[in-house]
């Protein structure tokens, strides 16, 4: 849901197991014996060359908040940013008294120790990030600078109407980034089986450090955990990557879907599993004002966020193919429409349960008051609820919508969904 993603200062924690290697030669700029060290071992661990040197340059931190803004109006206008606010707020994901865009803002400003702009081709460091973290910032950020020579990361910034494909290509590049950067720091790609713990002590380390910053560890949920999941999930996707594909590049082509992400096994099986692409129409009821899409990982986030229980999130939103919603303004306010699309009808009607048991708990009302079979439906807490399993050019899908009580019709054109691709 993140209309930008962060440099995140993750890996400071990382930075006492660091072995100093000696001074290389050919770099001259800013932070000197920093990128010197960092630019050969990146190259070794990546498997890449630098065709140009990396340029680095110094930010003061108001001017990191200037070009965060910046990011903020190209990336998002106005409206489709207070558009997708409603969208997080209508799904219970947001509370209503937060103002996205400051906070985010105030968040980014707060994480950010430096940052690669693919505009400028310029490494930038902010001049009074602490020291233990900047050598680390330096080498996270010069994998970046090293994979803009061979794969535009501004079609990442710019993907537009496809937020789950965004993330997964956000989470190729920064999951690249961080690996390679521990793999350099901590020697080697099997750098995990010398860490007691593992992998999965590298990814508490990780949480641990984000958590001690008071703006972020004030956030919800859905921002918490989607700043992460690029440098995580991500992390982890690269690390299953490069041990079945060695001597490859992540990013030919890049992972089309956070499902891809969450399991990279349909990414590298000889047939990839893509996603379906859903097309929806005019709604029925009120205006559009923002349609978008969720993918696996914020389904599981969602179902997470209501139901508190990770294994019945993670069953629930297993097997998503697809998905795509609308927000829409009515003469007694804002409403949603969400189509998803299931490999299976089984993982459909697993999800639908999962909805139900969602509903029940978040808008307190009775087990089973919704009804039974294939269409479901609740008024409860001003608010028209409807539950229906559908089929769609055959394919299994489940419908949830979401609109203030008094309001008739429904806001998906069932008549006009199109979908097109998955398997």
């Amino acid at each position: 849901m993140m209309p930008l993603r962060s440099r995140l200062p993750l890996l400071a924690v990382a930075a006492a197991a660091l072995a100093c290697a000696g001074d290389q030669t050919g770099y001259d700029g800013p932070f000197r014996s920093e990128v010197r060290r960092a630019i050969p071992q990146i190259e070794e661990s990546t498997g890449l060359r630098f065709k140009t040197p990396p340029k680095l340059e110094e930010r003061t931190r108001d001017e990191v908040r200037t070009f965060l803004e910046k990011q903020f109006n190209e990336q998002l206008t106005p409206l489709e940013l207070s558009g997708t606010q409603e969208a997080y707020r209508l799904l219970g994901l947001l509370p209503d008294t937060l103002d996205l865009r400051a906070f985010l803002l105030d968040l980014l400003t707060e994480q950010v120790a430096g940052y690669y702009d693919p505009a400028t081709k310029v490494l930038y460091v902010v001049v009074d990030a602490d020291p233990g973290i900047r050598g680390v910032t330096i080498s996270h950020e010069l994998v970046h600078a090293l994979q803009d020579q061979y794969v535009r990361l501004d079609s990442v910034q710019s993907l537009k109407g496809d937020n789950d494909r965004q993330v997964a290509m956000q989470a190729v590049v920064e999951g690249q980034a961080v690996y390679e950067q521990m793999a350099t720091m901590l020697g080697g790609a099997d750098f995990g089986m010398r860490i007691p713990g593992g992998w999965d002590r590298v990814r508490e380390m990780i949480r641990s450090a984000q958590a001690s910053m008071p703006v972020f560890a004030n956030a919800p949920t859905i921002i918490q955990e989607t700043l992460l999941f690029p440098y995580l999930s991500g992390a982890e996707f690269n690390r299953q990557f490069k041990r079945l594909r060695p001597g490859e590049q992540p990013f030919a082509p890049f992972a089309s879907s956070t499902e891809q992400i969450l399991h990279p096994e349909r990414y590298l099986d000889s047939v990839p599993d893509l996603p379906t692409r859903i097309t929806l129409g005019a709604p029925r009821t009120g205006s559009l004002v923002r349609e978008e899409n969720l993918g696996e990982f914020e389904t599981r986030l969602f179902l997470f966020e209501h139901l508190q229980d990770l294994g019945l999130a993670t069953q629930g939103a297993d097997g998503w193919d697809g998905d795509r919603y609308q927000v829409v303004d009515t003469p007694r306010g804002s409403g949603i429409g969400w189509v998803t699309i299931w490999d299976s009808s089984v993982e459909a009607a697993q999800f639908l349960d999962a909805m139900q048991r969602l509903v029940e708990r978040r808008f307190r009302v009775e087990a089973g008051s919704g009804g039974g079979g294939n269409l479901r439906r609740w008024t409860a807490r001003g608010r028209q609820l409807l539950l229906s399993a559908e089929s769609i050019d055959g394919r299994p899908a489940v419908v949830f919508e979401d609109l203030p009580a008094g309001v008739t019709g429904r806001v998906i054109a069932m008549d006009r969904v199109v979908l097109e691709g998955g398997r």
